[in-house]
């Protein structure tokens, strides 16, 4: 399937779970297609960006080793994501993958993630969390940022003043998060 031809076949993805996810499995049994969704998404302008985002976090929520040999492509483009709708999905790929990391079991992400994909990460999780985007990015910016923090001693810190911060001005959702992250970073 060529770029084009996985583009127009976007146009059929929608919020629903069960289109996101048949196109995940697609892109599971047809791994040359990844490199082309990865190009899709980040046309960072084009409406059918987002869409793009929804179908690599539902495929990385299945099979998180495949977005390895394209982390560095990843990591380096993620900060150009702007649409809201396509920020929460790449928010939540960038949490999978801390996850992953800071697991206690050996797993391969622990061992591809690089100093440069975590500077990455840790920068467009701080922009998520300072710019004015919804409560689902920021939740998952402020997990990232927690665990990379266990690396990172810097990161603890500005993160709980950003949190601090904004707290009286955001959502209850927000306050929920946060009032668990700053209790976790005060331990």
């Amino acid at each position: 399937m060529t770029t084009e031809a996985l583009y127009q076949e976007l146009n059929y993805v929608n919020h629903s779970r069960e289109k996101r996810l048949y196109y995940a499995n697609l892109i599971i049994n047809n791994p040359d297609l990844l490199p082309k969704l990865l190009d899709i998404m980040f046309m960072v302008d084009n409406k059918i960006s987002p869409r793009a985002a929804w179908v690599l976090e539902f495929m990385c929520g299945k099979k998180l080793n495949k977005i390895i040999p394209y982390l560095d492509y990843f990591t380096t483009n993620i900060s150009k994501i702007h649409i809201d709708s396509a920020v929460r999905p790449v928010a939540k790929i960038c949490e999978y993958l801390t996850v992953a990391l800071y697991n206690k079991q050996d797993n391969d992400i622990k061992h591809a993630l690089t100093a440069f994909h975590k500077e990455k990460i840790i920068e467009a999780c701080f922009d998520w969390m300072i710019n004015d985007e919804k409560i689902a990015p920021k939740a998952y910016s402020m997990n990232s940022l927690f665990l990379l923090g266990q690396e990172y001693d810097w990161i603890h810190p500005e993160l709980a003043i950003i949190l601090e911060r904004d707290y009286q001005m955001q959502s209850s959702g927000f306050k929920a998060r946060a009032r668990q992250i700053l209790k976790k970073i005060k331990k």
